[in-house]
């Protein structure tokens, strides 16, 4: 096997495969996928890091990865407190009664922001790779962009993901060779 030898195509998760969402799910919703979502990958399971956002027609508009999905949760009142004022909020050391009372504002707080849609904290698509890009450009694309997941265009329309753990093991396998 080379570097020009694998394509796009030959190491994508397909579509129907992988977890999505609409542009107007909430966090919540999004948290639930991720959470039962699961992807057998020749008889291995490996869990989504990401899914992929879709507008109505099904047209690719983001990707939403599970540290968007954090940071979307934040409750509204800890985004405008600097960053000592947060630790403190988990200095158990401090007094370990405020700390209980922090984690149910906290909790309530993470509620609320969770009907926020996943539109609000999604990353635009900024690279795709058509099915029959080999994989030295795929690494390219994702080294130079700093991406972890490209969608897979096929006549332009999206027909999977590519990975950057499925991306590593077929280096693996290369360096084996």
């Amino acid at each position: 096997m080379t570097l020009t030898s694998k394509r796009a195509g030959d190491i994508m998760i397909p579509i129907h495969r992988y977890p999505n969402v609409l542009h107007t799910a909430t966090l919540h919703q999004a948290v639930e996928i991720m959470e039962h979502a699961s992807i057998d990958i020749d008889g291995r399971k490996s869990l989504p890091r990401a899914l992929l956002v879709f507008d109505e027609e099904y047209h690719p508009l983001g990707i939403v990865r599970r540290r968007d999905i954090l940071r979307g949760l934040e409750p509204k009142f800890m985004r405008i407190m600097s960053v000592p004022h947060r630790r403190k909020l988990f200095d158990i050391e401090g007094d370990p009664n405020l700390v209980e009372l922090a984690y149910g504002k906290i909790a309530s707080g993470m509620r609320e922001q969770a009907e926020h849609p996943v539109s609000e904290v999604m990353q635009p698509i900024v690279s795709t790779v058509d099915i029959n890009d080999h994989l030295a450009k795929i690494i390219f694309k994702m080294i130079t962009k700093d991406l972890n997941l490209l969608p897979v265009l096929d006549q332009q329309k999206v027909v999977g993901v590519v990975r950057s753990v499925d991306v590593f093991n077929e280096v693996a396998h290369l360096l084996e060779d």
